[in-house]
C-alpha cells in the first residue's frame, strides 16, 4: 500500500489538505490529471469509463461480469452496487494495490429517497415544498451512504412528469417547472455538501437526460416526441438548475427523443448540456443503455453502438461491457478518435480527484463511522417531522380529522396497517424493511391504549380473497371511528411499473364500499400509501376524510399518528395533478388554452375543448393540500401595474391564521403571458413561500417580479421575453382566478 502510495506522490499526484473546490484547485486538479493520463494506456483510459455491478444489489437485468479480474486489469473505473466498509475495503484495495497505477475505483449506489434512514418518496417529498427538509434529507442519506463506502448516488432525478401511469412519476418532484428546479438544486446541495473533499458527501447525479418523464402512453422506456420548445420550456429547466447547482454527473435516459436514443443523443449531450450549460462533469448511462441502442434500432450491433455513444458525449459505461470490449478496436480502426476516450477519461479521473480518493482511497472507510452513524436518532426524528410536512390531506368532511385520542373505540382496517415493509417504498436502499420501519399500527400505539384499539387486515392489497370482510366489517360497526389504511405495494410504482388502471389496487375500494354501508353515520378517515396519483372519484363520496401519506419513510407510521391525533397539522400540498379518471391523463395544471376554451358563464356550451362525461377539471390540483386551521388571503398589492425591462415589482398579500391551531401555509404565486410569439399555459407557478402562522397571526407576504421571470422559448427558438400584459395572483394553491394585471413595456 504505502510503495503505491509513494509512487503516486512521486509523480505529484498526491492532494493534500481539504480545501473548498475553487479556480485555483481546478487547474491544480487538471494538472494531476494530466500528468497521470500521460503514463495511462489507451486500454487503462477505457477501464475507467467502464462500471460493472457487485454483488451486494441488484437494479436491472442481470448482466455476467469478472469484476476482480477487470479491475486486477485496469479495466474498470467505477462499480455499482457495491457498499458496506469491509465489502469496498477489500475491492478498493485490489484496485489501488494490485493494479499497475492505483487508481481508485468510484462506488456508486441507488440513494435515491434516504439510504438506512428512509425519508418519503421523492413525490411525497416534494410535497411539503420545503427546500430545507429536501435538502436536509440528501444531506443525511450522504452521511449514512458514505459511511458504507459509498462515494456517488444516482440522484436526483429531476424528470419532470404530468403522467401518473409511468411508474417513476414517484422518484421525482412532480409536473411543475419551477418547482421542480428548486427542488433539484437543494437536492444537490444536500447530497455534494459544499465540500466534496469531505468524506461524508457523495457525487450527486442528474438524471434522466431528457425528457424520461413524458413517455407515449405511459409506458416506462417508451418513445418521447415533442417539439424543442416544449422541451426546452418544461423538460430541461430542472437540469439546468443542477447545473448551476454545481452538480457532477449526469445520466443517460433510456428514452429515444424524437427518433433519437438519449444515450446517443449528441444534441443534448453536446450542444446544450456542453455547449450552452457549460456542463464540465461527467456523463454515465443508465443500466445496459449502449447495449439498448442496438434494439432501438439507432445501432447496428453493439460495436456500433459504443462508437455512437461516446460519440454523442457519454462518458461512462454501466454494465453494457461495450466500452470495454470495443472502444480500442474502434481506435484501431480510425472510427472514433482517441481524444474523445482521453476527455471521458478525465472527466472521470476529476471527479475521483474532487472527491479526495488519490489523497485517500481509504478515506470513506471507517468502521466506526460506519456502526454509529446508520439510524442516528437525530436523523429518525427528522424523517418523522419530514414524512408529517410531506403527507397532504386531500379531504376532511365533517371534521373526521383529526381525531380525538380519547375517542372510545378507533377501527383501524387494511393491509397496511401492520405493514413495515411497503411503508418505505420501492427505491428504499438499504433501508430495513422487517425491523426499523414504523408500522401505522406501532404509530398509533404511541398514542392510544390497547383498549382502544380495534384491528383488522381485511384483504390483501393485490389478492382478490374477501375472506377477511367479515371481520373487517364486525370491526368497524364495534367501533366509533374508523381508519383505512390502504394503497399500493411497493413495487406498484418505480421502474418498470407503469399501471393504466389509477384506482386503488386490488378488492380494497370493495372493501371501502362495504364499509360504509355498514357504518353509514361514522366519520370514516382514509389514509392512502401509494407512489402516483391515483383515481380517487368513488372514494371522495364514501369517507370523510383522505390523508395521502404517499410512502412515508422509517419512520411513516409514527409521521401518520402524528397527524391522525393532531400533534402535527398537515401541511403538505400537491405537486401532481390527481384525476377524476384514467382518461383526462395527461392533465397538469398548466395546460394551453386551445382555441375554444370552456367559457366560465356557460361550461356546458357545445364545440369546446372538453369531454361529454366527465368534467375538465381535476379531482384535486396541483397545489391543494388542507389543514386543521384556515387561512385567509386579504389585501393583495402590486408595487406597480407597469414592468420594464431593466426594473422589477412587487407583489403582496396579507395571510391570516383564522381558524384554531398554530399551522404552515404554502403560499403559491402564479402568472399568466397574454398573448405570446408561442401560446402560452393558461398558468404557471413562479414562486413560492412556506410561512409558519400561529393561531390569530398575520403576515404580508412578498414576491419580487422580473423580466428574467417571465422568460420562455420564443418562435425563434430564442430564450427572450416579450412585451405585453400578464395576469397575476398569489393563491393557496393553482385553482383560483386571476383579478389583478401587470404590463411589460420596453
Amino acid at each position: 500500500m504505502m510503495n503505491k502510495i509513494s509512487e503516486i506522490v512521486k509523480h505529484g499526484l498526491l492532494l493534500i489538505g481539504s480545501l473548498t473546490f475553487s479556480s485555483t484547485m481546478a487547474q491544480n486538479y487538471e494538472a494531476k490529471v494530466d500528468s497521470l493520463m500521460k503514463r495511462m494506456t489507451l486500454q487503462e483510459k477505457i477501464g475507467q469509463t467502464v462500471m460493472y455491478s457487485g454483488s451486494w444489489d441488484q437494479t436491472g437485468p442481470i448482466v455476467g461480469s469478472n469484476n476482480g479480474k477487470y479491475i486486477r486489469e485496469g479495466n474498470m473505473g467505477g462499480m455499482l452496487n457495491a457498499f458496506t466498509v469491509r465489502g469496498t475495503h477489500d475491492l478498493q484495495k485490489i484496485a489501488v494495490e494490485e493494479t499497475r497505477l492505483g487508481i481508485p475505483l468510484l462506488f456508486g449506489y441507488d440513494v435515491i429517497h434516504g439510504h438506512r434512514t428512509i425519508f418519503p418518496i421523492n413525490l411525497g417529498l416534494s410535497a411539503s415544498w420545503d427546500l430545507k427538509m429536501v435538502e436536509e434529507s440528501a444531506r443525511i442519506a450522504a452521511e449514512e451512504a458514505s459511511a458504507e463506502g459509498i462515494h456517488w448516488t444516482f440522484a436526483p432525478m429531476v424528470d419532470v412528469s404530468r403522467e401518473p401511469r409511468w411508474g417513476r412519476i414517484s422518484e421525482g418532484a412532480g409536473e411543475d417547472v419551477y418547482l421542480g428546479s428548486q427542488i433539484a438544486k437543494a437536492y444537490v446541495k444536500g447530497f455534494q455538501g459544499d465540500d466534496l473533499s469531505k468524506p461524508n458527501t457523495i457525487l450527486a447525479c442528474a438524471k434522466h437526460f431528457a425528457a424520461y418523464g413524458a413517455p407515449q402512453a405511459g409506458r416506462d422506456y417508451h418513445t418521447v416526441n415533442m417539439g424543442e420548445g416544449e422541451l426546452r420550456d418544461v423538460y430541461l429547466p430542472p437540469f439546468k438548475a443542477a447545473v448551476e447547482a454545481g452538480v457532477e454527473t449526469f445520466m443517460t435516459a433510456f428514452n429515444e427523443i424524437n427518433g433519437v436514443p438519449a444515450t446517443a443523443n449528441k444534441f443534448i449531450f453536446k450542444d446544450i448540456l456542453r455547449k450552452e450549460w457549460g456542463f464540465n462533469g461527467f456523463v454515465v448511462t443508465d443500466y445496459t443503455a449502449i447495449n439498448e441502442l442496438v434494439p432501438h434500432g439507432f445501432a447496428k450491433d453493439e460495436k456500433h453502438a459504443a462508437q455512437l455513444a461516446l460519440e454523442a458525449g457519454v462518458d461512462m459505461d454501466m454494465m453494457s461491457g461495450a466500452n470495454r470490449l470495443y472502444l480500442e478496436e474502434l481506435v484501431k480502426e480510425n472510427k472514433i478518435d482517441e481524444g474523445l476516450i482521453n476527455q471521458a477519461c478525465k472527466r472521470i479521473l476529476l471527479a475521483k480527484f474532487k472527491l479526495g480518493l488519490f489523497d485517500d482511497p481509504y478515506r470513506y472507510i471507517d468502521e466506526e463511522r460506519e456502526k454509529t452513524t446508520k439510524y442516528k436518532p437525530d436523523f429518525l426524528d427528522k424523517a418523522r417531522a419530514i414524512a408529517a410536512a410531506s403527507s397532504v390531506m386531500l379531504q376532511n368532511n365533517n371534521h373526521a380529522l383529526p381525531i380525538s385520542k380519547n375517542t372510545k373505540k378507533i377501527a383501524f382496517i387494511g393491509p397496511l396497517v401492520k405493514d413495515e415493509y411497503d411503508i418505505i417504498g420501492n427505491w428504499a436502499a438499504k433501508g430495513d424493511r422487517n425491523g426499523k420501519a414504523v408500522s401505522v399500527f406501532e404509530g398509533i400505539s404511541e398514542y392510544l391504549t390497547s383498549n382502544q384499539i380495534l384491528y383488522a387486515k381485511g384483504c390483501e392489497i393485490l389478492k382478490e380473497d374477501n375472506s377477511g370482510f367479515k371481520e373487517a366489517i364486525n370491526v368497524s360497526k364495534a367501533a366509533n371511528e374508523i381508519v383505512l389504511v390502504m394503497g399500493e405495494g411497493h413495487h406498484m410504482s418505480g421502474e418498470a411499473a407503469s399501471r393504466t388502471n389509477l384506482k386503488i389496487p386490488g378488492i380494497q375500494p370493495e372493501l371501502i364500499k362495504q364499509i360504509r354501508q355498514a357504518n353509514p353515520n361514522k366519520k370514516i378517515t382514509l389514509v392512502l400509501m401509494n407512489g402516483r396519483p391515483l383515481n380517487l372519484s368513488e372514494e371522495v363520496g364514501l369517507v370523510d376524510a383522505i390523508l395521502e401519506v404517499w410512502f412515508p419513510g422509517t419512520m411513516g407510521g409514527a409521521a401518520v399518528a402524528d397527524l391522525l391525533f393532531g400533534e402535527v397539522n398537515p401541511s403538505g400540498k400537491l405537486t401532481v395533478t390527481f384525476p377524476r379518471n384514467v382518461g383526462q391523463v395527461p392533465i397538469y395544471y398548466n395546460m394551453k388554452n386551445t382555441g375554444r376554451p370552456i367559457p366560465e358563464s356557460n361550461p356546458k356550451e357545445d364545440y369546446k375543448s372538453n369531454y361529454i362525461d366527465v368534467s375538465n377539471s381535476p379531482l384535486f390540483p396541483f397545489g391543494h393540500g388542507l389543514s386543521y386551521t384556515n387561512f385567509n388571503y386579504s389585501d393583495f398589492k402590486l408595487s406597480s401595474d407597469t414592468l420594464t425591462f431593466s426594473g422589477e415589482i412587487e407583489a403582496s398579500v396579507t395571510i391570516t391564521n383564522t381558524g384554531k391551531m398554530d399551522g404552515h401555509e404554502i403560499v403559491q404565486l402564479y402568472l399568466h403571458d397574454k398573448v405570446g410569439s408561442v401560446t402560452r399555459p393558461v398558468k404557471e407557478l413562479k414562486g413560492f413561500q412556506k410561512i409558519f402562522l400561529k393561531q390569530g397571526e398575520s403576515k404580508t407576504v412578498r414576491f419580487t417580479i422580473t423580466a428574467q421571470d417571465l422568460k420562455f422559448y420564443n418562435n425563434q427558438m430564442l430564450f427572450d421575453v416579450e412585451p405585453g400584459e400578464f395576469e397575476i395572483v398569489i393563491a393557496p394553491s393553482s385553482n383560483f382566478k386571476f383579478q389583478h394585471k401587470f404590463n411589460l413595456v420596453d
